[in-house]
C-alpha cells in the first residue's frame, strides 16, 4: 500500500473512531460509566485521557492530565482551544480514563497559588511543558464530580 493510499484510509477512517484520533477531535465517547472517584490517585500522577465536551453535540479530544492531591486537571495553557471554549459555555464533561466514562463538571481554577502548585508538577513532567503560573491569561481546570443540582 502506498503512503497515499494509507493517507487516505487514515482520513476516511478516522471519523468513524470513537473519540478523537491522535490530534483529530472526535464525537461522543463510549465506555462503561463509573461514578466520579473522589480520589483520582488510581490514575497516576499524569497521563493521557479523552476528554468530551459540549454534551448536547459532543466534541472529543485527546489531552494530558495531572492528578495532584487526588484531584484531577487538565490545562490548554494560555490558548483558549475550542474544549475550552465549549467548557465556558457549558461545564458538563466526559472523561475517558482506561475505557471507563467519568460524568464530571469542569472548574476554572484562578486562584494564583493552586495555578502555581500544578505548574509545578506540570513542568516536572517534561523539560518542554510551560508553567501556566507564567501565562496570562491561563485555562486550568480541575475536574471535579456532577452536581444533581440545576437539573444535571
Amino acid at each position: 500500500m502506498s503512503i497515499r493510499s494509507a493517507l487516505l484510509l487514515l482520513l476516511f477512517a478516522a471519523p468513524g473512531c470513537n473519540g478523537p484520533f491522535v490530534l483529530l477531535p472526535g464525537g461522543e465517547l463510549d465506555g462503561e460509566t463509573g461514578p466520579a472517584p473522589s480520589d483520582w490517585a488510581f490514575a497516576g500522577d499524569y497521563g493521557t485521557c479523552q476528554l468530551e465536551t459540549r454534551p448536547d453535540d459532543p466534541y472529543s479530544v485527546n489531552i494530558a492530565y495531572t492528578v495532584l492531591d487526588g484531584q484531577l486537571y487538565i490545562n490548554a495553557g494560555d490558548t483558549e482551544t475550542r474544549w475550552v471554549q465549549n467548557i465556558d459555555v457549558d461545564p458538563r464533561v466526559r472523561l475517558r480514563v482506561d475505557g471507563v466514562l467519568y460524568e464530571l463538571r469542569a472548574e476554572r481554577v484562578t486562584d494564583p497559588v493552586e495555578i502555581a502548585k500544578f505548574g509545578n508538577a506540570w513542568t516536572d513532567q517534561s523539560f518542554f511543558r510551560r508553567d501556566p503560573a507564567e501565562l496570562s491569561p491561563v485555562w486550568v481546570y480541575r475536574l471535579v464530580e456532577r452536581s444533581t443540582e440545576g437539573g444535571e
